[in-house]
């Protein structure tokens, strides 16, 4: 492989793979998406695969796998108790990669690699670029690493095909959130509030103005994340972004469960009521749910 970076080009489109594909079909129908975080490894990797099958079984529309890591810092305590569980079983970026390999062979659902910069960078992000596509997967999210300081790893992601989704933040200004964007692949992913992750009663009352904030700054589906844990929030998301992102729900749901099936069943039951919710929604382009 040549050690030269190659021009990218910005993202203000559409990708063309899985996850193009699944926003694509969720415009046609008029629905918003369901983006599910879970930790891989939690509780151990055998049950975290079932777990992954059952949110993909109950109707995730794309999955995202947290890589665990010694200090995530972006993450509330729920998430931060599910690495550190996953840590003490062991689990390496290589066995996450290793999981979304086996998944795939089971599941056509969009994959994303979530994780801090650090495990990426110790592999190599060549190897784990041509490691994670050959697995599988669709696209990577670093929560730590700005624009500014990604081109590297956007070329070795872009190589072989791997969406870089960038977080933009209520904070953002206007052009920031276009350099945000030209950096974006796949979808961008709005954080609703400043803070860590987290469960909330209630969205933000100005989550609509920075979602619009965002569609003047890309072409890309947006996705809504960071307290959203209830149909509710999910109902009301339905006429302003593209896909809601339920993380630290579903993790508590896996906390609370005595088994790998129970958790698995509970994933399952909370995926299916906030995809009964954004169903029972109209997406932004005004098409009544099921319509084709």
């Amino acid at each position: 492989m040549s050690n030269s970076t190659p021009t990218i080009a910005p993202a203000t489109g559409l990708s063309a793979g899985r996850i193009a594909r699944r926003f694509a079909e969720l415009a046609r129908r008029g629905e918003i998406g369901i983006v599910a975080y879970l930790t891989a490894g939690d509780p151990t990797l055998e049950a975290s695969e079932k777990i992954v099958l059952a949110a993909a079984d109950a109707g995730a529309d794309v999955i995202e796998l947290g890589v665990p890591f010694s200090d995530p810092v972006a993450d509330g305590p729920t998430i931060q108790r599910a690495s550190e569980r996953s840590l003490r079983g062991g689990t390496k970026l290589t066995d996450v990669i290793a999981m979304v390999r086996r998944l795939r062979a089971k599941i056509e659902t969009p994959l994303i690699f979530f994780s801090y910069y650090n495990p990426i960078l110790q592999l190599g992000l060549e190897k784990f670029a041509a490691e994670a596509a050959a697995a599988g997967a669709d696209g990577v999210l670093v929560t730590d690493l700005t624009p500014e300081e990604a081109d590297d790893y956007r070329a070795a992601m872009h190589a072989q095909g791997l969406d870089t989704i960038f977080l933009a933040a209520p904070t953002s200004t206007e052009a920031r959130l276009v350099q945000i964007g030209k950096a974006t692949s796949g979808f961008l992913y709005v954080v609703s509030r400043t803070g860590v992750t987290g469960t909330r009663d209630a969205l933000p009352e100005d989550l609509p103005a920075l979602v619009r904030r965002a569609r003047a700054a890309t072409q890309l589906p947006i996705a809504v994340g960071f307290g959203i844990s209830l149909p509710t929030h999910v109902s009301v998301l339905g006429g302003i972004a593209d896909a809601a992102v339920v993380g630290s729900a579903l993790v508590a749901a896996v906390e609370k469960s005595k088994s790998p099936e129970e958790a698995a069943e509970a994933v399952g039951q909370l995926i299916r009521s906030l995809k009964h919710a954004g169903a029972a929604g109209v997406s932004r382009r005004g098409i009544p749910a099921g319509s084709e």
